[in-house]
């Protein structure tokens, strides 16, 4: 892959594998088998939750991040110096919220089910707005100061209460933001362009988009017409394939993927990458076919006629 992106102390690739389909679509074997594909392919990121993946039935929360320590467990220090592993606080069933007793157990609770010593990245998941910033950004605060947490960032949060984070952690000297995990993609674009893109510029965050590939509509596999491919997310795609602003980015992703022969998800996933405070979208595969797709991301560079096809069809 091409050269990582700075995010603090902590140097992310082009592509950051997401971790949600672990214990979930994915059983271990298959897991593992997707975590080495990615790593061996110089992938160095890894995106998780504590919560993942409490909504399915029989789960209780934690199963993703148990499935990457066993990994990390199984291949030795050597593979866990050189990942950077990111996991996320607020929506775990037994530890929901951000007040600072809730951060600090769900932290020790990541932790034991990682097998690692520390976090590189540390997310607030969901903002609470019943705690105060000072509490939040003072508790993450006092993980970094442990060693528990490298850096810190957050998702799915306001720009008022982000702006507020920011501020404060400059006031006080405290441990800062350095990224912002939004909702983003070409079919949901006002979820992050406007004032949270603009802040996000201003303050100099870098961005890893969820919801890259709008859960798989963007690899082309919807077709209008066609009868949807049967998965856990097809209700979501098949919702965006019913749109007529949907069939038109498919229409031109399929247009830009021809002529550089390659997928549709790479040429989705590339003009995410060239948006501006973009440093890596994030993206999961089940299975180790569907990763080649991902990680050719970092070597495809659209032409701005090409970004402009997508951006005005996704308009």
């Amino acid at each position: 892959m091409n050269a990582d992106y700075k995010i603090g102390q902590l140097s992310v690739s082009p592509l950051v594998l997401g971790g949600n389909v672990f214990g979930w679509t994915a059983d271990k074997p298959t897991s593992f088998a997707v975590l080495d594909a990615y790593t061996d392919g110089g992938g160095n990121t890894i995106d998780t939750a504590d919560a993942y993946s409490a909504w399915v039935e029989g789960n209780k929360g934690g199963e993703s991040e148990t499935v990457i320590g066993e990994w990390l467990a199984a291949r030795g220090s050597s593979v866990r110096d050189n990942v950077v592993i990111a996991t996320k606080v607020a929506r775990h069933p037994d530890h929901m919220g951000l007040a600072p007793a809730t951060i600090k157990a769900a932290c020790e609770d990541s932790l034991r089910r990682l097998r690692t010593d520390r976090i590189d990245l540390y997310y607030t998941h969901f903002d609470d707005e019943s705690v105060e910033v000072s509490d939040i950004i003072g508790t993450l605060d006092e993980l970094v100061k442990e060693g528990k947490v490298r850096e810190i960032a957050a998702s799915n949060i306001a720009p008022t209460r982000l702006a507020e984070s920011l501020a404060f952690s400059d006031r006080e000297g405290l441990a800062r933001y350095v990224a912002l995990q939004p909702h983003y993609n070409l079919v949901s674009r006002d979820t992050y362009e406007g004032e949270l893109a603009a802040l996000a510029q201003r303050e100099s965050l870098a961005v890893l988009p969820y919801y890259a590939l709008a859960s798989g509509f963007l690899t082309g596999k919807y077709r209008p017409g066609e009868a949807a491919p049967e998965g856990a997310r097809t209700g979501k795609a098949a919702q965006y394939l019913a749109t007529e602003r949907g069939q038109r980015v498919l229409a031109a992703l399929t247009t830009v993927a021809n002529a550089h022969q390659c997928a549709e998800a790479t040429v989705a996933l590339a003009w995410l990458a060239a948006q501006p405070t973009v440093a890596a979208p994030i993206a999961s595969a089940r299975t180790v076919d569907q990763l080649p797709a991902l990680m050719a991301v970092a070597d495809l560079r659209l032409t701005t006629e090409e970004l402009r096809l997508l951006t005005e069809a996704s308009a």
